[in-house]
Protein backbone atom coordinates (compact mmCIF):
# COMPACT_ATOMS: atom_id res chain seq x y z
CA UNK A 1 0.00 0.00 0.00
CA UNK A 2 1.22 3.44 -1.19
CA UNK A 3 2.55 6.02 1.84
CA UNK A 4 0.37 9.14 2.01
CA UNK A 5 3.25 10.52 4.40
CA UNK A 6 7.24 9.81 4.98
CA UNK A 7 8.37 11.41 7.94
CA UNK A 8 12.64 11.16 7.66
CA UNK A 9 14.29 12.68 10.63
CA UNK A 10 15.35 12.26 14.24
CA UNK A 11 14.60 10.41 17.50
CA UNK A 12 15.48 11.23 20.85
CA UNK A 13 14.87 11.10 24.42
CA UNK A 14 14.61 14.57 25.56
CA UNK A 15 16.30 15.02 29.41
CA UNK A 16 14.11 18.49 30.67
CA UNK A 17 15.00 20.45 33.68
CA UNK A 18 12.24 23.33 34.29
CA UNK A 19 14.41 26.92 35.66
CA UNK A 20 13.80 30.00 36.96
CA UNK A 21 15.94 31.30 34.40
CA UNK A 22 17.90 30.03 31.56
CA UNK A 23 21.95 30.27 33.54
CA UNK A 24 24.93 32.74 32.49
CA UNK A 25 27.82 31.20 30.92
CA UNK A 26 29.97 29.59 33.51
CA UNK A 27 27.07 29.74 36.44
CA UNK A 28 25.48 26.67 37.74
CA UNK A 29 21.62 26.66 38.76
CA UNK A 30 19.26 24.61 40.55
CA UNK A 31 16.22 23.19 38.66
CA UNK A 32 13.06 21.50 38.98
CA UNK A 33 12.87 17.56 38.93
CA UNK A 34 14.17 16.03 35.50
CA UNK A 35 11.66 15.16 32.91
CA UNK A 36 12.34 12.23 30.48
CA UNK A 37 10.66 11.83 27.65
CA UNK A 38 10.94 10.78 23.90
CA UNK A 39 11.54 13.63 21.26
CA UNK A 40 13.46 14.52 18.52
CA UNK A 41 12.38 16.86 15.49
CA UNK A 42 11.38 13.50 13.58
CA UNK A 43 9.35 11.39 16.20
CA UNK A 44 7.87 14.59 17.36
CA UNK A 45 6.60 15.56 13.86
CA UNK A 46 5.25 12.17 13.13
CA UNK A 47 3.24 11.54 16.13
CA UNK A 48 2.25 15.48 15.70
CA UNK A 49 0.91 14.01 12.29
CA UNK A 50 -0.70 11.06 13.34
CA UNK A 51 -2.96 12.93 16.10
CA UNK A 52 -3.89 15.30 12.80
CA UNK A 53 -5.33 11.88 11.26
CA UNK A 54 -2.49 10.71 9.11
CA UNK A 55 -0.36 7.48 9.25
CA UNK A 56 2.75 8.27 8.85
CA UNK A 57 5.66 6.02 8.27
CA UNK A 58 8.48 6.65 9.85
CA UNK A 59 12.37 6.70 8.83
CA UNK A 60 15.18 6.92 11.01
CA UNK A 61 17.00 5.16 13.39
CA UNK A 62 17.96 4.39 17.24
CA UNK A 63 19.99 2.40 19.23
CA UNK A 64 19.70 -0.69 20.61
CA UNK A 65 18.92 0.11 23.84
CA UNK A 66 15.90 1.10 26.61
CA UNK A 67 15.74 4.33 24.90
CA UNK A 68 15.50 3.08 21.37
CA UNK A 69 13.02 0.44 22.75
CA UNK A 70 10.43 3.03 24.40
CA UNK A 71 11.04 5.25 21.38
CA UNK A 72 9.26 2.28 19.10
CA UNK A 73 6.69 1.73 21.75
CA UNK A 74 5.79 5.17 21.90
CA UNK A 75 5.50 5.57 17.99
CA UNK A 76 3.59 2.46 17.79
CA UNK A 77 1.29 3.43 20.51
CA UNK A 78 1.05 7.01 18.67
CA UNK A 79 -0.15 5.69 15.23
CA UNK A 80 2.94 5.93 13.54
CA UNK A 81 4.42 2.97 11.42
CA UNK A 82 8.10 1.80 12.71
CA UNK A 83 8.34 -1.26 10.59
CA UNK A 84 11.31 1.03 8.94
CA UNK A 85 13.06 2.54 11.60
CA UNK A 86 16.74 1.10 11.61
CA UNK A 87 18.21 -0.54 14.95
CA UNK A 88 21.83 0.02 15.13
CA UNK A 89 24.08 -1.68 18.16
CA UNK A 90 27.24 1.09 17.22
CA UNK A 91 25.62 4.23 18.41
CA UNK A 92 23.33 4.68 21.02
CA UNK A 93 19.60 6.81 20.94
CA UNK A 94 20.01 9.78 20.43
CA UNK A 95 19.78 12.67 23.39
CA UNK A 96 18.44 16.02 24.17
CA UNK A 97 19.53 18.43 26.67
CA UNK A 98 16.55 21.03 27.14
CA UNK A 99 16.32 23.81 30.13
CA UNK A 100 13.30 25.26 30.39
CA UNK A 101 12.84 28.87 31.63
CA UNK A 102 9.86 29.78 33.67
CA UNK A 103 8.69 32.31 30.80
CA UNK A 104 8.28 29.02 28.51
CA UNK A 105 11.64 30.01 26.39
CA UNK A 106 14.17 26.61 25.72
CA UNK A 107 17.61 25.98 25.12
CA UNK A 108 18.27 22.68 23.37
CA UNK A 109 21.78 20.67 23.20
CA UNK A 110 21.50 17.43 21.24
CA UNK A 111 23.76 14.99 21.08
CA UNK A 112 22.98 12.58 17.59
CA UNK A 113 23.88 9.30 18.13
CA UNK A 114 21.99 6.78 16.25
CA UNK A 115 20.41 9.67 13.97
CA UNK A 116 24.24 9.83 12.70
CA UNK A 117 23.75 6.58 11.38
CA UNK A 118 20.78 6.87 9.18
CA UNK A 119 22.22 5.87 5.90
CA UNK A 120 20.92 6.71 1.87
CA UNK A 121 20.54 3.33 1.02
CA UNK A 122 18.33 2.06 3.63
CA UNK A 123 16.29 5.14 3.34
CA UNK A 124 16.29 4.99 -0.07
CA UNK A 125 15.01 1.07 -0.29
CA UNK A 126 12.00 2.08 2.25
CA UNK A 127 11.25 5.22 0.15
CA UNK A 128 10.97 2.83 -2.97
CA UNK A 129 8.49 0.38 -1.28
CA UNK A 130 6.42 2.31 0.29
CA UNK A 131 6.28 6.06 -1.98
CA UNK A 132 4.38 6.35 -5.22
CA UNK A 133 2.24 9.69 -6.45
CA UNK A 134 1.33 11.66 -4.32
CA UNK A 135 3.34 10.76 -1.27
CA UNK A 136 4.22 13.62 1.02
CA UNK A 137 7.96 13.14 2.53
CA UNK A 138 8.60 15.75 5.46
CA UNK A 139 12.52 15.69 6.66
CA UNK A 140 14.56 17.84 9.08
CA UNK A 141 18.14 18.21 9.58
CA UNK A 142 18.76 16.42 13.01
CA UNK A 143 20.00 13.61 10.24
CA UNK A 144 22.51 13.44 7.98
CA UNK A 145 22.36 16.43 4.89
CA UNK A 146 22.93 14.03 2.38
CA UNK A 147 20.45 11.31 3.42
CA UNK A 148 17.87 14.16 3.05
CA UNK A 149 18.56 15.42 -0.38
CA UNK A 150 19.20 11.71 -1.70
CA UNK A 151 15.30 11.29 -0.56
CA UNK A 152 13.97 14.61 -1.67
CA UNK A 153 14.95 13.59 -5.02
CA UNK A 154 13.55 10.02 -4.69
CA UNK A 155 10.38 11.35 -4.04
CA UNK A 156 10.54 13.65 -7.26
CA UNK A 157 11.32 10.97 -9.15
CA UNK A 158 8.28 9.15 -8.17
CA UNK A 159 5.86 11.92 -8.35
CA UNK A 160 5.49 13.45 -4.61
CA UNK A 161 6.26 16.69 -2.69
CA UNK A 162 8.88 17.43 0.01
CA UNK A 163 8.16 19.08 2.64
CA UNK A 164 11.53 20.24 4.47
CA UNK A 165 11.73 21.99 8.18
CA UNK A 166 15.40 23.90 7.61
CA UNK A 167 15.80 23.08 11.58
CA UNK A 168 18.58 23.49 13.08
CA UNK A 169 19.67 26.37 10.30
CA UNK A 170 22.31 25.19 8.11
CA UNK A 171 23.62 25.71 4.43
CA UNK A 172 21.81 23.13 1.87
CA UNK A 173 22.12 22.47 -1.94
CA UNK A 174 20.20 24.69 -4.28
CA UNK A 175 19.05 21.85 -6.13
CA UNK A 176 17.49 20.72 -2.03
CA UNK A 177 15.81 23.81 -1.72
CA UNK A 178 14.25 23.46 -5.33
CA UNK A 179 12.26 20.46 -3.92
CA UNK A 180 10.74 22.50 -1.18
CA UNK A 181 7.02 22.08 -1.22
CA UNK A 182 6.89 23.96 1.62
CA UNK A 183 10.40 24.88 3.25
CA UNK A 184 9.29 25.40 6.23
CA UNK A 185 11.68 28.02 8.58
CA UNK A 186 11.53 30.07 11.69
CA UNK A 187 12.20 34.04 11.88
CA UNK A 188 15.93 32.82 12.26
CA UNK A 189 16.54 30.28 9.79
CA UNK A 190 14.27 32.91 7.32
CA UNK A 191 17.30 35.22 8.21
CA UNK A 192 19.71 33.12 7.89
CA UNK A 193 18.66 31.69 4.18
CA UNK A 194 17.20 34.55 3.07
CA UNK A 195 19.67 37.37 4.28
CA UNK A 196 16.39 39.93 4.91
CA UNK A 197 14.85 41.09 8.48
CA UNK A 198 12.31 38.85 10.05
CA UNK A 199 11.42 40.77 12.79
CA UNK A 200 7.50 41.42 11.76
CA UNK A 201 5.12 40.19 9.58
CA UNK A 202 5.46 42.41 6.80
CA UNK A 203 9.36 41.37 7.02
CA UNK A 204 8.65 37.89 7.05
CA UNK A 205 6.13 38.23 4.00
CA UNK A 206 8.93 39.54 2.18
CA UNK A 207 11.20 37.16 2.78
CA UNK A 208 8.35 34.64 2.03
CA UNK A 209 7.92 35.85 -1.16
CA UNK A 210 12.14 35.83 -1.84
CA UNK A 211 12.45 32.73 -0.84
CA UNK A 212 10.11 31.86 -3.09
CA UNK A 213 12.60 32.25 -6.23
CA UNK A 214 14.32 29.12 -4.58
CA UNK A 215 11.65 26.85 -3.87
CA UNK A 216 7.96 25.95 -4.73
CA UNK A 217 6.14 26.90 -1.71
CA UNK A 218 7.34 28.73 1.85
CA UNK A 219 6.06 28.97 5.20
CA UNK A 220 7.40 30.74 8.00
CA UNK A 221 6.59 30.37 11.72
CA UNK A 222 6.50 33.60 13.89
CA UNK A 223 5.59 32.20 16.87
CA UNK A 224 3.09 33.66 18.68
CA UNK A 225 2.18 35.97 15.61
CA UNK A 226 1.44 32.66 13.78
CA UNK A 227 2.50 32.03 10.61
CA UNK A 228 3.00 33.37 6.94
CA UNK A 229 3.06 31.82 3.47
CA UNK A 230 4.23 31.93 -0.07
CA UNK A 231 3.32 29.79 -3.11
CA UNK A 232 2.47 30.70 -6.72
CA UNK A 233 -0.75 32.95 -6.79
CA UNK A 234 -1.00 32.62 -3.16
CA UNK A 235 0.19 34.34 0.15
CA UNK A 236 -0.98 35.60 3.53
CA UNK A 237 -0.77 35.59 6.77
CA UNK A 238 -2.05 33.57 9.58
CA UNK A 239 -2.49 34.78 13.01
CA UNK A 240 -2.03 32.26 16.23
CA UNK A 241 -4.65 32.50 18.44
CA UNK A 242 -3.54 33.99 22.24
CA UNK A 243 -2.88 31.15 24.80
CA UNK A 244 -1.03 30.56 28.10
CA UNK A 245 2.88 29.57 27.24
CA UNK A 246 4.22 26.57 29.10
CA UNK A 247 6.93 25.29 27.25
CA UNK A 248 7.31 26.54 23.26
CA UNK A 249 10.05 23.06 22.89
CA UNK A 250 7.29 20.93 21.03
CA UNK A 251 5.37 23.67 19.28
CA UNK A 252 7.45 24.29 15.75
CA UNK A 253 7.35 20.07 15.61
CA UNK A 254 3.50 20.32 16.38
CA UNK A 255 3.01 22.82 13.49
CA UNK A 256 4.79 20.85 11.04
CA UNK A 257 2.86 17.79 12.14
CA UNK A 258 -0.44 19.41 11.56
CA UNK A 259 0.38 20.87 8.10
CA UNK A 260 1.81 17.54 6.66
CA UNK A 261 -0.87 15.72 7.95
CA UNK A 262 -3.50 17.82 5.88
CA UNK A 263 -1.05 17.78 2.84
CA UNK A 264 -0.59 14.24 2.70
CA UNK A 265 -4.40 13.42 2.97
CA UNK A 266 -5.03 15.73 0.26
CA UNK A 267 -7.20 17.89 2.46
CA UNK A 268 -6.54 20.82 2.29
CA UNK A 269 -4.42 23.57 0.05
CA UNK A 270 -1.63 25.44 1.64
CA UNK A 271 -3.18 27.83 3.41
CA UNK A 272 -5.50 25.46 5.40
CA UNK A 273 -2.62 23.13 6.30
CA UNK A 274 -1.08 26.11 7.85
CA UNK A 275 -3.96 27.26 9.24
CA UNK A 276 -4.11 23.66 11.11
CA UNK A 277 -0.41 24.07 11.91
CA UNK A 278 -0.87 27.30 13.71
CA UNK A 279 -3.75 25.81 15.57
CA UNK A 280 -1.34 22.92 16.63
CA UNK A 281 1.61 24.75 17.74
CA UNK A 282 -0.37 26.69 19.76
CA UNK A 283 -2.19 23.84 21.59
CA UNK A 284 1.80 22.53 22.14
CA UNK A 285 3.19 25.73 23.82
CA UNK A 286 0.55 24.28 26.61
CA UNK A 287 2.29 21.36 27.89
CA UNK A 288 5.48 21.37 28.82
CA UNK A 289 7.77 18.31 27.04
CA UNK A 290 8.18 18.42 22.98
CA UNK A 291 5.29 15.26 23.00
CA UNK A 292 1.98 16.08 24.26
CA UNK A 293 0.84 13.94 27.10
CA UNK A 294 -0.80 10.90 27.01
CA UNK A 295 -4.92 10.93 26.35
Amino acid sequence: MTASLIVLGSANTDYTVLVERHPQPGETLLGDELVVATGGKGANQALAAARSGAMPVFLGAVGDDGNGRQMLDALGSGGVDVSSVAVVDDAPTGIALITVSRDGENTIVVAAGANARVNSHEVEAAIRAVAGPGTVLLAQLEIPLPVVAEAAAIIDELGGRTVLNLSPSREIPDALLALCDPLVVNESEAHDLAGLPVGSVDEATAAAQALLDRCRSVVITLGGDGAVYAAPGASGHLPAPRVTVVDTTGAGDAFVGALCADLAENRADLRTAVESGVAAGAAAVQWLGAQPPRD
